[in-house]
């Protein structure tokens, strides 16, 4: 048997915020983090899953669902690649945190730049975390 820990890249249905209304209180009352072409919506919370997320792409700029989809697809895998540090910081500390991802730019980005922004974010978020703690 193999007894290193394995790391799990995983964006299960727990971890994806899909639920109206915790969509609507994340909007409502979260803090707002602007990082071009991303805009991040986040909030701190105590719920059962320590890292819940979701991300949208609007329909204005990108009038095919095709291209919508491809970048919604982009993020889901950049973020579901980085986010095991941020994830175990959030279960050391015993707390929670929503996360919504809108793309505001105004082309369909390549996977390499969407990682290597969602990597920053993801810092920033867990600096921020550290200031509010």
């Amino acid at each position: 048997m193999n007894t290193n820990p394995v790391r799990k890249f995983t964006l299960n249905e727990t971890e994806r915020l899909k639920s109206r209304k915790k969509i609507q209180e994340l909007f409502a009352s979260g803090k707002v983090i602007n990082f071009s072409p991303f805009k991040i919506i986040f909030q701190i919370h105590n719920n059962h899953s320590p890292l819940q997320f979701g991300v949208a792409v609007g329909t204005r700029q990108f009038k095919k669902a095709v291209d919508r989809n491809r970048i919604k697809r982009i993020v889901k895998e950049a973020y579901r690649l980085q986010k095991n540090e941020l994830k175990s910081s959030l279960i050391a500390r015993k707390t929670g945190l929503s996360l919504f991802f809108i793309y505001t730019g105004k082309t369909i980005p390549s996977y390499d730049f969407v990682y290597e922004k969602i990597g920053k974010i993801l810092l920033k978020l867990e600096s921020e975390l550290n200031a509010s703690a």
